[in-house]
């Protein structure tokens, strides 16, 4: 029954848009193990990707109501459903495996989940990356947007914070991972900002720090100065996130460096940069100390931009000591319009991937 239950659950999260990719060493049926008791599990398939109560989850799937708030509180606080309470109501969804369940094991995980994510990484992104839309989109920083170049919305990060009433900083599970496996990285660990347009929503949040916006947007100029990528979700509204995010931990980034998939495949980006040879001095900061996607190499002596390497985040650009480097909006015929919000995201990842995710709508 057991092993039943966790097949189940892993064409759950297969059948989902972001998909779950079976492999033949069954090592995402082991994660699912590590995650998921079966009890939890088979609860976690009769949910869906929009929130309701534990009383309408037991409407529906005619599951009895007692004890039922319990279970879904504590699978909430495992980082299985993503919750939200408002007021004294309650409300709990079901989570792909990424962007979800995988990040919220922060505080769940160890070495032996560290080693079966590192195995089951390249098979998820190669699979994941096949199908448009991208998972996340860049924001660059934002002073070095020249002025005449006006950016949308959901290109700026001033736009999320200041539409937030609520904010949190975790630590970074990619970093976290990466330290028990024995590679650390030396830049900040706490750098994963969680966003809320309610306020309040994070005072019982039982992980990291609440911080108000003026901390918000001074953890974004560290993460800048440090440099750390800023990454949000693919999508034009109701942003929850903002990752920083550096090229040796990030499972997004590294599917550029280490796997070898396109980097327009793995990020959207409205940006690129531009180095212009005749002011460069060739100190090679921007490429030894800034790039996180390895998109600028030498060139007689001088530095340039790989352009299809390029996501466009200004990191190389806020150091440059003789402002050689620029960032350049693309040409609206080569944009990716992300879409509008999360739900139509999934409709248009769904149907790339070709799977039918109406019962869990």
């Amino acid at each position: 029954m057991n092993d039943k239950i966790y097949e189940k659950l892993a064409n759950v999260l297969d059948t989902l848009p972001n998909g779950f990719p079976r492999t033949e060493s069954a090592v995402e049926i082991k994660l699912l193990k590590k995650v998921f008791t079966p009890e939890q599990a088979d609860l976690f398939c009769d949910m869906r990707l929009t929130f309701e109560t534990a009383e309408e989850v037991a409407g529906r799937t005619g599951r009895p109501l007692e004890g039922l708030e319990e279970m879904l509180i504590a699978m909430g606080e495992a980082g299985q459903l993503f919750p939200l309470q408002l007021g004294e109501t309650r409300y709990f969804k079901m989570l792909p495996w990424v962007f979800g369940i995988y990040e919220f094991q922060l505080s769940r995980i160890d070495r032996e989940f560290a080693e079966l994510v590192e195995e089951y990484g390249p098979i998820f992104a190669k699979k994941f990356f096949e199908h448009r839309p991208q998972l996340m989109q860049v924001l660059p920083i934002e002073e070095e947007i020249a002025v005449q170049q006006e950016a949308l919305p959901y290109e700026k990060v001033s736009t999320l914070i200041e539409h937030g009433q609520s904010f949190l900083v975790n630590e970074c599970i990619c970093k976290k991972e990466q330290m028990l496996l024995g590679k650390p990285c030396d830049r900040p660990l706490e750098v994963c900002l969680a966003i809320a347009p309610i306020p309040g929503v994070f005072d019982d949040w039982p992980n990291g720090r609440v911080l108000t916006r003026d901390e918000a947007y001074e953890l974004l100029r560290k993460s800048e100065e440090e440099g750390l990528v800023h990454l949000t979700s693919n999508v034009q509204n109701g942003h929850i996130y903002i990752c920083n995010c550096c090229g040796c931990c990030c499972g997004v980034l590294r599917s550029i460096n280490e796997y070898g998939i396109p980097a327009s495949d793995v990020i959207n980006a409205h940006y690129f940069a531009e180095i212009d040879r005749d002011l460069c001095t060739g100190c090679g900061i921007c490429a030894d100390e800034r790039c996180q996607v390895e998109a600028i190499e030498e060139d007689d002596d001088v530095y340039r931009i790989v352009r299809d390497k390029c996501i466009g985040c200004g990191l190389c650009i806020s150091t440059c000591p003789v402002e050689a480097i620029r960032l350049v909006h693309k040409d609206k015929e080569k944009l990716e319009e992300p879409p509008v919000t999360e739900d139509e995201w999934f409709e248009k990842k769904g149907r790339q991937r070709g799977v039918d995710f109406t019962d869990y709508k």
